[in-house]
């Protein structure tokens, strides 16, 4: 399959962890992928990752707290490929301070890179996208509980879960698919590390590999995956679902 004729992905977030594995599966398996990021070394290095297993792929810098990025970014997608034919909002940040600390402007800031960008970036992709297209929302199992000291991040993450099934009904009529994953404990890095009780924590006896959330993200756009629609997968080893008692 020509790169002209294989699907185009964009892929925000790509330049590490779950973001990478995903562009890397996506690639592997002949699409033309769009790797932004606005760390240019760590998203230089996944294109060249890509590029020395046989992929295609395109790094375009882009910092998605800013509405200026997010356009550029899907301008100079359909310039080089022509269309847009998935887009997977997957960069955010995890932050974590006390209530009672947290400012404003780290609020915005957290609610910007996680939540704003993923309708931003949707709603300039929706424009291009053709019928069949899709979306994919990285949201978190944060969005159904929490910890302490949480509250900007859950918030951004449940703003995904809403978002996500909003965008649904409205892009509908264009025939463009909105899903959003919620992962829970995904392991990017050390996974040999973790000790024995991390892994037996979760029903499915092991932590999270950031090639889990790549999978079903293949599995979402699938053409025949069709009426899988407005949906969240809960993708963490059964843990958000596991009664616990002390």
């Amino acid at each position: 399959m020509s790169e002209y004729n294989s699907r185009v992905v964009i892929i925000t977030g790509a330049g590490n962890g779950i973001g990478r594995e995903i562009a890397k599966r996506f690639a592997a398996d002949g699409e033309n992928v769009i790797a932004a990021d606005k760390d240019e070394a760590a998203g230089e290095e996944t294109v060249n990752l890509i590029k020395a297993s046989g992929g295609n792929s395109l790094f375009i810098q882009t910092d998605v707290r800013k509405e200026f990025d997010i356009k550029t970014m899907i301008q100079d997608t359909v310039k080089y490929f022509g269309k847009i034919d998935v887009l997977i909002n997957n960069a955010g940040v995890s932050s974590f301070k006390p209530l009672f600390e947290l400012s404003a402007m780290e609020w915005d800031d957290i609610i910007a890179s996680n939540l704003r960008s993923a309708f931003l970036a949707s709603r300039e992709a929706a424009r291009i996208m053709k019928p069949g297209s899709s979306i994919i929302n990285i949201s978190s199992t944060r969005a159904f509980m929490s910890e302490p000291d949480s509250e900007a991040y859950a918030a951004s993450k449940g703003g995904i879960y809403a978002l996500t099934h909003a965008l649904a009904a409205s892009l509908s009529e264009k025939r463009i698919r909105v899903n959003s994953i919620s992962p829970g404990w995904i392991q990017n890095t050390d996974y040999e590390n973790l000790k024995e009780g991390d892994h037996l924590q979760h029903w499915s006896g092991r932590v999270g590999k950031p090639s889990d959330i790549a999978r079903a993200c293949k599995y979402l756009c699938e053409e025949g995956n069709d009426f899988i629609n407005g949906e969240n997968i809960v993708i963490d080893g059964g843990m958000t679902r596991k009664m616990i008692y002390e």
